[in-house]
Formats: structure tokens, sequence, C-alpha cells
């Protein structure tokens, strides 16, 4: 498996760039009700995806599926996530992976795992 990350001075379209700067604002509110790290995962194949509820967890790390989540509404940030997916997941064999606000590094990090097929062909006269 290939692990690549991309130059953090990447340009964002203007909707990601806003939606970036609205989830950074609500660290302080976060932090103030616990809340560690805020995510969305998405999951998606054959020109179909889903994202899921945003939802907020406290624990020392965040990895999907690990910890459960705390009861915090943050549904007013659900929109905000959404912008950050990656635009693409759900073509062919698709993809799935999370949106992540870690509140009190103040970053998002968005990882994305791309399924894909392969084959090898074997010929041989008999």
């Amino acid at each position: 498996m290939e692990n690549t990350q991309q130059n953090n001075n990447q340009a964002l379209e203007p909707g990601q760039a806003a939606a970036k700067a609205a989830l950074l604002a609500e660290c302080d509110r976060l932090a103030a009700a616990g809340v560690a790290f805020v995510a969305v995962h998405f999951d998606g194949y054959g020109d179909d995806g889903t994202t899921e509820e945003v939802k907020c967890y406290d624990a020392e790390s965040y990895a999907w599926g690990e910890h459960e989540p705390v009861k915090h509404d943050a549904s007013h940030l659900q929109e905000h996530f959404e912008a950050l997916v990656p635009f693409g997941y759900e073509n062919d064999c698709g993809g799935f992976g999370d949106v992540v606000l870690d509140v009190s590094a103040r970053t998002l990090t968005v990882e994305r795992n791309d399924r894909f097929e392969d084959y090898t062909t074997t010929t041989y006269e008999v």
C-alpha cells in the first residue's frame, strides 16, 4: 500500500476554504464542551456514495470505528465537513475515508482510501 500526503499549502477551492475557516472557528466551543475530535466518515462505490452524520469524540486519538461518539450536537457543521469530502470517492470501485477536525491542534485532515481492481493474465501453449 502506498501512503501519500499532499502538500499542506495546496490551494483550496473557495467553498472548501470557507468550510475550513468555519470549522476552525468552532474549536473553542467544541473544546469547552469536552470534544477532542469531530469527524465525518464517507464511503462509496459504483457511482454512489454516502457521508455519515457528524460525530464528536473525546478520545486521545481518532480512528473510525474505534471509539464511541459523545453526545454533542454538531449537526450544524455537517455542510462544512461535506464540502471537504474529496470529489469522486464514489466512482468505479469507490473509496472511503474520513474528514477529521482535531480540536486542540486546530487542524483538519482528510484521509481518502481508494479501492481498485487488479488482475494478471497468463498465456501459455499446451
